[in-house]
């Protein structure tokens, strides 16, 4: 690990114009490019105190051993070189979205004396005109085959042109109409183009001044009863409108525009975009990166739109580009965009309206997208083998923890104190061994203390369960005796004080070899100590703090920091975000079932319904209170016991005194849905 200090540049040498940087390591390889509006200002910043950086940027300048730079005349000339120089050097420690080479794209040889129509994957090449790229290669099949009625292209391979040249035959298409078949010379190489011009034109959204020709053309033909030919020219526009249909329209006709969309996490970051063109959809894309480098929305934006625009020119750029942050330096970008393009670009964030919904729709496929890969990723044998193996070799552990159970504690402003204890068998979710915990010790907001109780909790529970099975004879001293089990402790209803039927035993029986808490060095301490008060001492403990992914132990001074990359970081950030949701879902249960809660629901057999109707019928529970049982008994569906019981409820729940607000001094009026004042 080299020292940053032994390769810092002197103030005096680095120059304060925009530029690109680059680090490298010992052996002359660029781990890293990076542009600036200002060098000086921007290469100060990796030179500061390590334990200032982010853990990634720590990583990186460790691992440089030199530093250079190129002073450039502009932000955007620096845009343009740092995109050069990723593409040309590609660099370890920058984010790099995974190439989308696979996705297949309906392209139209223009380059070529009689241009063909094809499914065409890989890079692109000059002279040849893409629409898309599409999901599938069916689709794009499906929709050629419907145009090919009204625009006869080329769609056959060289070597069957040119046996159909030599043999003076056309191929099956050319004699059922879906060719025109220059090959035999039923068109000129110009009737030919222009028919791809043509289709070129609608595919790009100019889609209305062909139906509006065709069934003009069909009217016409109706009048001079050249009725085979309207019936074609129907048939024709039939089709061109199913084509279009496979795209939804989702803006006004006219509008040109990509809607890139970021969905991350601490660890990876998934993009989508939407390619919109005269008002409908016509593509779709997406990629999934590992947040190599400690960059924000912004920057990830910034990189897709280096990624998606960097070898395209002309029309390929939109007018307009809609995006979820603005970049860094959103003048420069735009800038960047208007020279591939060759006019104006839009670069903006929706506010309002059609495109703010898409972009909506936009954000949730790019959620989905990195849901999707992080399930294909847990679900693979061979990564949660070497995930286990990791964590294992990084805390030190015998063996690979094959059960980890983690903690993680859930409040609001110290109210609803719950935990939560969520179980992964072989890097898998068992939720079916999911436990849920109140807070009953004390009241107030404490998360070690929180922690210590649950994890307390837990193993005394274990403990009884070894006792109960026979495992061991006597109770370690450190326990004491063992107290009776909770029953109203929150945990799942299934932890009850018998065997299970089929002679299981209960799931608290069963110790992890790992336990994870949600938090850092104060939680972790609390977990261990509950352990060691328990007489506990062979399972390990760990925490995973959330600002910066680091792994503390048990009487470490300093974090584990699991490579960025690393497939063990992953599987305990999997296992804490999901201690997080199941604590928090179940918190948000009690507010809300706290909140509903009314002195009306301890009237046995009084339903919703006739609650409803009772505060409907007094306006508030301070005014049920003071009814008398005749008047309770004039609401309909009320009768004379029902309202005894009722006025005998209200009075055992009547305040001893009003509530007095504290910061006004006003006292406090109840009504159906609270307090007022």
């Amino acid at each position: 690990m080299a020292d940053p200090s032994s390769y810092r540049p002197k103030p005096g040498q680095i120059p304060d114009s925009p530029g690109v940087y680059k680090f490298r390591d010992e052996h002359r390889r660029v781990i890293y490019v990076g542009k600036a509006k200002n060098l000086r200002q921007r290469l100060a910043n990796y030179f500061q105190d390590l334990t200032g950086l982010h853990p990634r940027t720590r990583t990186m300048v460790t691992t440089a051993a030199s530093v250079e730079w190129t002073v450039v005349s502009t932000e955007v000339e620096a845009l343009q070189l740092e995109y050069s120089w990723i593409k040309e050097f590609d660099p370890r420690f920058n984010v790099k979205y995974r190439d989308d080479k696979s996705y297949p794209y309906l392209a139209v040889t223009l380059n070529e004396e009689f241009p063909r129509v094809q499914v065409m994957r890989g890079a692109k090449k000059k002279g040849v005109r893409y629409f898309g790229p599409y999901g599938h290669a069916w689709a794009i099949r499906e929709t050629v085959d419907l145009m090919l009625r009204v625009f006869p292209v080329r769609t056959c391979s060289a070597g069957v042109f040119k046996n159909a040249a030599r043999t003076g035959r056309p191929c099956l298409l050319g004699y059922i109409g879906k060719c025109s078949a220059p090959c035999v010379g039923r068109v000129t190489p110009e009737e030919h183009r222009e028919l791809a011009d043509d289709f070129c034109d609608f595919m790009a959204g100019r889609t209305g001044t062909y139906i509006r020709r065709l069934e003009k053309d069909m009217m016409a033909a109706a009048e001079d009863m050249e009725y085979e030919r309207a019936a074609r020219l129907r048939d024709d526009v039939g089709a061109l409108k199913r084509a279009m249909e496979k795209s939804a329209v989702v803006l006004a006709d006219a509008t040109d525009a990509d809607l890139i969309a970021v969905a991350e996490d601490e660890l990876e970051a998934a993009v989508q975009i939407f390619h919109v063109r005269g008002g409908r959809v016509r593509g779709q894309r997406g990629w999934v990166t590992d947040k190599v480098e400690n960059v924000d929305t912004s920057g990830l934006v910034e990189h897709a739109l280096q990624q998606l625009y960097g070898e395209e020119s002309g029309d390929a750029v939109p007018k307009e580009v809609l995006v979820p942050a603005l970049p860094e330096d959103p003048d420069a970008v735009s800038q960047w965009l208007a020279d591939r393009r060759g006019s104006h670009v839009s670069l903006r964030i929706p506010q309002r309206g059609d495109k703010k919904d898409l972009m909506v729709t936009v954000q949730r496929n790019a959620q989905q997208a990195l849901g999707l890969h992080k399930t294909k990723r847990a679900s693979d044998l061979t990564t949660r083998s070497r995930a286990l193996e990791e964590i294992a070799e990084a805390l030190g552990l015998d063996t690979a923890p094959l059960r980890i159970e983690c903690f993680d504690i859930s409040h609001l402003q110290g109210e609803d104190v719950v935990a939560s204890m969520v179980v992964f068998e072989d890097g898998l979710a068992r939720k079916g061994e999911y436990r849920r915990f109140q807070i009953k010790g004390f009241e107030g907001q404490d998360d070690v203390r929180s922690m210590h109780e649950v994890i307390s909790r837990r193993f005394r529970r274990y403990l009884q369960e070894k006792e109960r099975t026979g495992e061991w004879e006597e109770t370690p001293a450190a326990t004491g005796p063992v107290p009776a089990p909770d029953t109203a402790d929150g945990s799942a209803p299934a932890a009850d004080e018998s065997r299970e039927d089929d002679g299981r035993p209960k799931r608290f029986a069963y110790p992890p070899q790992l336990l994870v808490v949600d938090g850092g060095q104060p939680q972790v301490a609390a977990a261990k100590r509950a352990l060691d008060e328990l007489g506990i001492d062979d399972i390990a403990v760990c925490g995973l703090a959330k600002r910066l992914e680091e792994v503390w132990l048990p009487d470490d001074d300093d974090p584990v920091v699991l490579p960025r990359s690393s497939e063990g970081l992953y599987l305990l950030q999997r296992i804490r975000d999901e201690a997080h949701r199941f604590a928090i879902t179940y918190q948000r249960a009690r507010r809300a079932k706290r909140i509903r809660t009314s002195p009306l629901d301890a009237v046995s057999g009084l339903g919703e319904t006739r609650k409803q109707a009772l505060i409907k019928h007094f306006g508030s529970v301070k005014k049920l209170r003071q009814a008398t049982i005749d008047e309770i008994c004039e609401v309909p569906g009320i009768g004379r016991r029902t309202a005894e019981s009722v006025a005998v409820a209200l009075a055992a729940a009547a305040p001893a005194a009003p509530a007095v607000n504290t910061a006004t001094g006003e006292i406090m009026e109840e009504n159906d849905g609270g307090t007022t004042t």
